[in-house]
């Protein structure tokens, strides 16, 4: 009859015991899977090719007036023909050591920018499509219209084209972007040649194998940096991309400390020991008994009720010690 009884019971616990345990190993997984599946892309690091608006290997060639607000630099060649009317907001390195340096960052950002995995394969035209942040393959680029990037709120997130052979843009086609997508995070990896047709409007870094061509009226926003071959404007406008930060955060670190902090200790403290002991013992007893203050119950709204049960749990306990003694003895004097 025991075992009848508390079988059930024992059975019970153990299933509920299990069940837990069960739920919180699945809650880990969970957590665990969540956590990894969907790491940010990091930016493509230019080193100091950063500095440059065009960076080319052979030579650059200029038609009208064209600005770039950053650097123009030439390496190994040593030719900048048509600066001016060009204007050139930065600095002018050819042939030089600063050159030199700027392409060598230059091939380990391609390098960087071609071996980033995993990638999605994407079909030859690029316009009327929407793209999230990751990794793109594709084989010879078009654009013909406007491409939208979609940084999901993200303004740090990375798009990175892997063109294996050219780029080639119509004309009047655009890059845009929407939910804080920044163009200094966008990079064109272009395995031979990339040409921007008239009047596109363009955004990113392109990192071009051989030679990149602007034709009249393109602009960028962002760099044109080429390795081997030459760069070529027309009337081109190649501006600094911008970063953006996020607008969730301060803009800023506090600047100093909370002006409400004490600058010395506080003047109201005693400035010494006391000066006496007092002066008698108390001249009499209390003159009666403490009367008991009944104290409010803390344990939320449940708690009035727990004095009368623990009462009522003591009470059936020592009445069922009672009993077992009587019992005892009972059946010790029948013995």
């Amino acid at each position: 009859m025991t075992t009848k009884m508390f079988s059930h019971p024992r059975r019970a616990v153990l299933s509920a015991l299990a069940a837990v345990a069960a739920s919180g190993t699945a809650v880990a997984v969970l957590l665990m899977s969540g956590t990894g599946a969907s790491a940010a892309e990091a930016p493509v690091s230019l080193g100091t090719a950063a500095n440059f608006s065009v960076l080319a290997g052979s030579t650059v060639t200029n038609t009208g007036p064209s600005f770039l607000a950053q650097s123009l630099g030439v390496s190994p060649g040593n030719t900048a023909p048509g600066f001016p009317p060009g204007t050139v907001g930065g600095e002018t390195h050819l042939g030089d050591a600063v050159a030199l340096q700027a392409k060598n960052d230059l091939t380990t950002a391609y390098n960087d920018a071609a071996g980033r995995t995993p990638f999605t394969n994407l079909p030859a035209e690029l316009g009327g499509s929407t793209l999230i942040p990751g990794v793109y393959r594709i084989g010879a680029a078009q654009l013909t219209g406007t491409l939208t990037l979609n940084s999901q709120g993200d303004p740090a997130a990375v798009f990175i084209f892997q063109i294996e052979s050219t780029l080639i843009t119509a004309s009047n086609s655009s890059v845009v972007f929407i939910n804080g997508s920044s163009p200094c995070n966008v990079y064109w990896q272009v395995g031979s040649s990339a040409t921007l047709g008239t009047g596109t409007r363009f955004m990113g870094n392109i990192l071009a194998q051989a030679s990149i061509t602007m034709n009249t009226g393109a602009t960028l926003q962002g760099r044109a940096l080429a390795q081997t071959g030459a760069v070529t404007l027309d009337t081109n406008t190649i501006n600094a991309p911008v970063c953006l930060q996020p607008t969730g955060t301060p803009t800023q670190t506090p600047t100093g400390t909370p002006t409400g902090t004490p600058t010395s200790t506080p003047t109201g403290q005693p400035t010494g020991t006391p000066t006496g002991q007092p002066t008698g013992t108390p001249t009499g007893q209390p003159t009666a008994k403490p009367t008991r203050t009944a104290l409010p119950v803390t344990g939320g709204s449940g708690g009035s009720t727990l004095l009368p049960v623990l009462t009522g749990i003591g009470s059936i306990a020592v009445t069922a010690g009672a009993a077992l003694l009587l019992l005892y003895r009972r059946r010790t004097s029948e013995s």
